[in-house]
């Protein structure tokens, strides 16, 4: 009889029917009183079976599950209750799955028990985060876009049991980077050169990342990376001017300095030692006359004086001398350069004399002196003579670009007669072409068509002593595989550089993407072979740097990418009911307009044109 009180009637009439083997009978009734028993609390419904599976929202303060039960306490009727729990923690901090106990008791302790299994139904409620440490990287400059700088990773706390679908940017308005949107692989986009402004002063470049969890409305993240460019040792010593022009006294002394070329020439590297640079191997026409201070030393010193009315000088004023600037850092960059002329002049050399005598006897001493002229614009006494014998010497430097003939007077002391002496001064090409610009530095892309004017670069020079058609170009070092050339290549002073053949770097066959040429111009084009041989020539240089670089369409990809496309299409909504509403009473509203129009112009016809009637009074 178990749960019988709570199920069937509280109280049962048994009638009893009794017949004996005589056929005698007999009826009587028997009451039964059911009595309740105490019985522990059952669960009914949706709690009837063992455990229940409730669905819940991760981080959602209050849930609450229907349960039903029924307690056998006396005559308490089913009833149902509502048990509240609350979610505190995160799907992540507890899991898929909250079990929580049930326990039911009566007044008098009988109980039950049931298992309530909650799953925990994930949201995205999490910002996603960096897993990387490194903030700070370095990497040289000049690399090569596409070029792998970092791989930016991260994760987000709603997909710990899956992989991200995370999207990355950069914030920052830098250009010298890009990233993968869905990768997280920052590469380099474009040139990056540390040597020149801003980055020769502040060679760190922030760059600020954002991943987001979403392309649109989700969480983000964001991260400051610092990337450092590091200085390499890409650029060669370089002078300036590649002539210079020094005038000293014949009776020079060993070891008088004359110049410090470190003031003439400079490395545009950023960073010591790229930047760093010594002078080697001093040669040329009378070198031996010169010498460096110290090994690598830019100081200039004589060796000794030159006397120049030994016969072995005799005529030689010029002398030009060649050294090698090499950079001190790997791959130890260098330029042979034919640098500075150094015009050595004899000042205070005998040129002439003159004489004059005394008729009386015996005779007087004659004593000379100038008494006019022998001076320029720049010195009041080019020529002294000596008062006793007469010889005529210079005092300062004589140009015939600027004076060809110089004057003056002598007179003898004794004698009220005077004398005019001239003095004519003789050409000798000493002086070198000059051109401008002396140095240029250009990009030009790998495709470039053999033929073309590189950037319409042209150089123009002038000398000061030769012909404008005296001057011939050609490129002396520099010109691997000799893809340029300038044109024309003699008689003018003017001359293009041209590219002569194209670059060829899929085959090998070109290897620098730097070229750093250097350039001679000569003013002996009008010189026949045999002159040239014993005519002073004089030589001027132009530096150029001339960087290759790759086609700007080029695509370079080192990673995957993808492209989110959005389509939109016009879509009737039922929320824009009133849409169709408005289009309809406009449309009627136009109608009776018109309507109303029509009948004004009847009316009005009908006033201006009233029927015409027969005599008989019968219409038309």
């Amino acid at each position: 009889l178990e749960q019988y009180y709570e199920t069937m009637p509280k109280r049962l009439d048994l009638q009893i029917f009794v017949e004996d083997t005589s056929g005698r009978t007999d009826l009587n009734t028997l009451t039964v009183q059911v009595v309740d028993k105490n019985e522990p609390p059952v669960f009914r419904g949706n709690m009837a079976i063992q455990s229940k599976i409730a669905v819940a929202f991760e981080k959602n303060n209050t849930q609450k599950a229907d349960i039903i039960y029924k307690t056998e306490l006396h005559t308490v009727p089913v009833v149902k209750v509502v048990q509240m729990f609350s979610i505190r923690k995160t799907r992540e901090e507890r899991g898929d799955v909250f079990i929580k106990a049930l326990f039911l008791t009566d007044p008098e302790g009988l109980n039950s028990t049931r298992t309530l299994n909650i799953n925990i139904i994930n949201i995205n409620d999490e910002r996603p985060y960096f897993t990387i440490k490194q903030r700070i990287y370095r990497i040289p400059e000049e690399q090569s876009p596409g070029t792998v700088v970092a791989n930016i990773t991260a994760k987000d706390p709603d997909d710990e049991d899956s992989a991200s679908r995370l999207f990355y940017s950069i914030q920052s308005s830098d250009t010298y980077f890009s990233i993968n949107p869905s990768t997280g692989v920052l590469q380099v986009t474009r040139r990056i050169d540390r040597d020149v402004l801003p980055l020769q002063l502040h060679p760190n470049i922030s760059v600020i990342v954002r991943v987001e969890d979403s392309p649109s409305g989700g969480h983000a993240s964001e991260m400051e990376i610092i990337i450092t460019i590091e200085d390499i040792n890409d650029n060669p010593p370089e002078c300036v001017p590649s002539t210079f022009r020094k005038e000293i006294n014949e009776n020079t002394t060993a070891g008088t300095f004359l110049l410090d070329l470190r003031n003439y020439c400079k490395d545009i590297d950023a960073d010591v030692p790229n930047n760093l640079f010594n002078f080697t191997r001093l040669s040329g026409f009378g070198s031996n006359n010169f010498a460096l201070e110290s090994t690598g030393s830019g100081r200039l010193v004589m060796t000794g004086s030159i006397d120049l009315e030994n016969p072995a000088n005799l005529g030689v004023e010029v002398y030009s001398l060649t050294v090698r600037v090499r950079d001190i850092a790997s791959p130890n960059y260098s330029s042979k350069y034919p640098f500075y002329t150094f015009l050595i002049f004899s000042f205070g050399s005998r040129i002439g004399k003159v004489h004059a005598r005394d008729a009386d006897w015996p005779p007087s001493v004659i004593t000379y002196s100038i008494v006019a002229g022998g001076g320029t614009k720049d010195y009041t006494n080019v020529f002294w003579i000596s008062p006793t014998n007469g010889d005529v010497k210079i005092l300062a430097r004589l140009d015939y670009e600027t004076t060809q003939k110089h004057l003056f007077t002598v007179q003898a002391s004794d004698q009220e007669k005077t004398a005019t002496v001239t003095v004519n001064v003789l050409d000798v090409n000493d002086e070198e072409p000059v051109c401008s610009p002396n140095f240029y530095s250009s990009q030009i892309t790998v495709s470039l068509a053999a033929g073309t004017n590189v950037n319409g670069f042209r150089i123009q020079c002038q000398d000061r002593d030769s012909d404008p058609r005296s001057f011939r170009y050609f490129i002396k070092e520099g010109n691997v595989n000799n893809h340029f050339t300038f044109s024309p290549s003699a008689g003018s002073n003017t001359s293009r550089l041209i590219l002569a053949s194209r670059f060829n770097y899929e085959s090998g066959l070109d290897k620098s993407w730097i070229y750093r040429l250097r350039v001679c111009i000569t003013d002996d084009n009008l010189l026949s072979a045999r002159d040239k041989a014993t005519h002073l020539v004089k030589t001027g240089t132009v530096s150029l740097s001339i960087r290759v670089i790759p086609n700007p369409t080029t695509a370079i990809t080192t990673t995957p990418g993808f492209t989110l496309v959005t389509k939109k299409e016009n879509l009737y909504s039922d929320s824009a009911w009133y849409v169709p509403f408005i289009i309809t009473l406009g449309g009627l509203l136009l109608l009776g307009l018109l309507g109303y129009l029509g009948l004004l112009l009847a009316t009005w016809l009908r006033t201006r044109c009233p029927p015409v009637h027969k005599a008989d009074g019968a219409p038309l």
